[in-house]
């Protein structure tokens, strides 16, 4: 193959490059990002991308719908285009929607909790109450034995 055929080839098939862009972009965006609700953004621009890919993959050029059609009105063979990659899409969009409300549901449920959607500031209070939790117990776990030694020395 030519170096002229192979860049047609390639630019011949934009939309597969139009997914792999939108797919590291949101992949990227999930990890760079410490917001939660950029997290899902991110998410939910990957498996736009995954769901395009699938699609693009499924699409036969000059392909119709699989519907029957009248043998009279049609010279030749039919092409169709399967069905499958499309209504595997439709589920998966109905299964990220869902998800995506879940995910802002929990994000919602977070804040309320601790005030803030920044994944450094949730970890930081999280391990500030762990070692108050902690500080907690050994205190009470000192006045346990404070007082079971009085205890002791009375009888």
């Amino acid at each position: 193959m030519s170096w002229t055929s192979l860049i047609d080839h390639a630019i011949g098939h934009y939309n597969y490059w139009i997914c792999v862009v939108l797919m590291m972009l949101g992949f990227y965006i999930v990890i760079a990002s410490g917001n939660l609700i950029k997290k899902i953004i991110g998410l939910n621009l990957f498996q736009t991308a995954v769901i395009m890919f699938y699609i693009s993959m499924g699409k036969i050029d000059g392909g119709t719908a699989p519907i029957l059609v009248d043998p009279e009105k049609v010279s030749g063979p039919v092409v169709y285009t399967n069905p499958l990659p499309s209504v595997l899409m439709l589920t998966a969009i109905v299964v990220g929607v869902a998800t995506s409300a879940l995910g802002l549901a929990l994000v919602v449920r977070i804040k309320e909790a601790y005030g803030s959607i920044e994944e450094d500031e949730i970890l930081a209070a999280d391990r500030a109450s762990d070692a108050k939790e902690q500080a907690q117990y050994a205190a009470s776990a000192a006045q346990a034995a404070r007082t079971e030694a009085a205890q002791q020395g009375h009888a």
